[in-house]
């Protein structure tokens, strides 16, 4: 490893290579294709304790390219889109005035279970308001996760009106923040990731409704991957430096790929015929409301773009709509979420394909899940 390289990775946090995770593709495909379109809605991550989701989401951080942002800004405004970037600084580039320009990592921003409301979307100076007659603003979690990641592990222990604030956020992209007939607002447009345990309890399906997607992780079965994923954890955490340069090549390739698959993503088109009988499939499976069709949509065409195509495909589909459809089939709060054969088998019906042996083997609780390939 050169001097300049290892200086280069001492200089930041060192974290876990995202194309190092063995296994929870699951997991990792929903993460990507949210990256590549955020609108897509966030993932919903339930699963075992100590199956990686914290690590799993820490690598993805930090493996996205560097974002243009306004230098000093607290809301890491986008210096050349309206609608990332803060009232203040739209304000002075229609005054005409030399916007600076920095370059920083996309931020991972973690929100712990005891947040209150002003931790969250931030406080506004009531005294100071008044005597100055300034808008004086605290920002809070929410302005430092936009054009960013917000991930909340436990987020069913979390409260409602908490989660709901969230969500609202995430949906329209902006934060507002009242008080005392002052209100302020700012961007605040990030990739929700929720994870937690079904053992400690589910999220309301109202509120599981408004994540695009779901993704199930269980603990590898597998003594081979088990020993696989301890060895190499004992090798990061021996020499981190020189186990991140050996996936510095797979790390810069995946890098590359999710960017070409942003810039592609306006180019995928998906057939009118692929779009009714996705609607078909929602209708069929009684899912409230159109989100479901709407983010089916979004992310066979993520995934498409993932794979640097411009066509949707039946399989691109087949490989997504049980992650945008199984949470939303609940409709008593007490119900179990399914594990997803339920939507494979009307998938399989109205798109008339084969049911794969992986998914017959999912309706027992054994095989691949659906959605993940190896």
């Amino acid at each position: 490893m050169s001097p300049t390289a290892q200086s280069t990775a001492s200089a930041r946090r060192v974290v876990f290579p995202f194309t190092a995770i063995v296994g929870q593709e699951e997991m990792k495909l929903a993460l990507l294709l949210n990256v590549i379109d955020p609108k897509i809605g966030g993932v919903m991550i339930m699963g075992d304790r100590g199956t990686g989701k914290s690590t799993t989401i820490r690598a993805l951080a930090d493996l996205l390219p560097e974002i243009s942002v306004v230098a000093n800004d607290p809301f890491s405004s986008d210096p050349s889109d309206p609608d990332l970037m803060s009232d203040e600084v739209r304000q002075l580039l229609e005054q005409g005035a030399q916007i600076p320009v920095a370059h920083k990592k996309v931020q991972m921003v973690d929100l712990p279970l005891g947040a209150t409301e002003d931790r969250v979307c931030g406080t506004i100076d009531i005294e100071k308001a008044l005597s100055e007659g300034v808008k004086a603003f605290e920002p809070g979690l929410l302005a430092k996760a936009n054009r960013g990641i917000l991930y909340v592990d436990e987020v069913n222990l979390l409260d409602d009106h908490l989660v709901d604030v969230l969500l609202d956020s995430a949906a329209s992209g902006w934060n507002t923040v009242e008080r005392e007939g002052i209100s302020i607002r700012h961007p605040a447009r990030f990739v929700l990731v929720g994870s937690g345990n079904p053992e400690e309890g589910e999220l309301r399906p109202q509120l599981l409704d408004r994540f695009g997607m779901h993704a199930e992780i269980h603990t590898v079965k597998e003594p081979a991957l088990r020993v696989q994923i301890v060895e190499q954890r004992a090798d990061f955490d021996q020499n981190p430096l020189v186990f991140l340069e050996n996936y510095k090549p797979q790390q810069e390739a995946l890098q590359q790929q999710i960017v070409n698959a942003q810039q592609l993503l306006p180019e995928v088109k998906l057939d009118y015929e692929l779009r009714v009988k996705i609607s078909e499939v929602c209708s069929e499976l009684d899912v409230d409301g159109l989100r479901g069709d709407i983010v089916s949509n979004r992310a066979a065409k993520a995934l498409t773009a993932y794979e640097g195509r411009t066509e949707v495909t039946v399989d691109d589909i087949h490989r997504v709509i049980t992650l945008c459809l199984r949470h939303r089939l609940r409709k008593d709060p007490l119900e179990s979420i399914d594990s997803g054969y339920k939507v494979a088998k009307v998938f399989s019906r109205i798109f008339g394909v084969e049911l794969p042996e992986s998914d017959v083997a999912q309706k027992n609780g054994t095989g691949q899940k659906l959605g993940a390939r190896s």
